[in-house]
């Protein structure tokens, strides 16, 4: 059994590793301040003897009495609508002085952290598919810059504490990911597209659909996550946990509607500024330092998270 602190533990992907890490038998500690995440994420494990719920904020240093073994850093809000605007400033905050909190915390009780950083640490990339020596073609000063940078940042705080700290770091860079415990309201593509035809609306596209995304069922996120915190090779990343079956956003739309038949038609609506026009992972490295590559198809997995946003949004008991 291991301690495990998980900071941004009720969000979508953080209350998948919660379940996950319980459901092996270790201890977890949930920080989190709810922005973006939500308790009922994790209501079923309240009661559980392993696991404790902290409200928290990253921004702001926190300790903990007891040991730990590994920290894993997934507070940041993750979609535009919650980082961009009004928020960009507390992006920023959340990715540079959280990341700097926890590495702190790793430091001082010696545990292993991991980063979970991101694919747009390569913006609009020029490069595709995108490996991990890709340096990117981010604008430092657009309106996604505070999640892009303070991603990138973030990456460098790490590095520079392993090299001069000697903390033992993970960095991932996650690609599109969807599934249970997503946020109906999040303005990720995949769930505004399934909730958008559960409720009979019109389907919102952004630009003509052309641009591309490589989708990731959340099951084989989580289990490159562990993968990657437990690897003992002293592989540290990054490396590109993602699906490279690559869609457009105009396929995508049109596999929703055809698993969701309520009438809805596709609307379109102008491109946002500094909307990636592609996104691939290359995992060949994943595949060689952790023997992994995502098993769950797209047509699979959105079979699966159809049927959790049905009762999520409240279309079933």
């Amino acid at each position: 059994m291991k301690r495990i602190l998980i900071t941004g533990g009720t969000g979508f992907i953080g209350a998948n590793l919660c379940h996950r890490l319980i459901a092996e038998g270790h201890r977890v500690i949930c920080l989190d301040n709810n922005y973006t995440g939500t308790l009922s994420n994790v209501s079923d494990l309240m009661e559980h003897p392993n696991f404790t719920f902290v409200e928290h904020d990253v921004i702001e240093p926190w300790d903990c009495e007891d040991p730990l073994d590994r920290i894993y850093n997934l507070a940041c809000p993750a979609s535009p609508p919650f980082y961009q605007g009004a928020r960009s400033i507390f992006t920023t905050k959340t990715c540079v002085l959280g990341a700097i909190n926890m590495l702190e915390l790793a430091k001082r009780k010696g545990a292993r952290i991991l980063q979970t950083s991101t694919s747009e640490v390569y913006g609009d990339p020029i490069v595709h598919p995108q490996h991990e020596g890709y340096r990117g073609n981010v604008n430092p000063i657009g309106i996604r810059a505070c999640y892009d940078e303070g991603k990138r940042c973030a990456e460098s705080l790490f590095f520079d504490y392993n090299r001069h700290e000697g903390v033992d770091i993970r960095v991932i860079r996650i690609f599109n990911t969807y599934g249970p415990y997503m946020n109906p309201e999040d303005g990720r593509v995949v769930s505004n597209f399934i909730c958008q035809a559960l409720r009979g609306e019109d389907i919102t596209i952004y630009g003509e659909g052309q641009q591309t995304r490589s989708f990731q069922y959340i099951d084989d996120l989580i289990e490159g996550m562990v993968r990657m915190m437990e690897n003992e090779q002293g592989f540290i990343g990054p490396v590109n946990i993602g699906n490279p079956g690559e869609f457009t956003i105009r396929q995508l739309a049109e596999l929703v509607l055809a698993k969701i038949p309520t009438g809805g038609k596709l609307v379109f609506r102008p491109l946002p500024a500094d909307d990636p026009t592609q996104r691939r992972p290359d995992i060949a490295l994943a595949a060689e330092k952790l023997n992994w590559a995502p098993t769950i198809v797209l047509n699979e997995g959105l079979d699966k998270t159809i049927a959790y946003f049905r009762k999520a949004i409240g279309l079933e008991d």
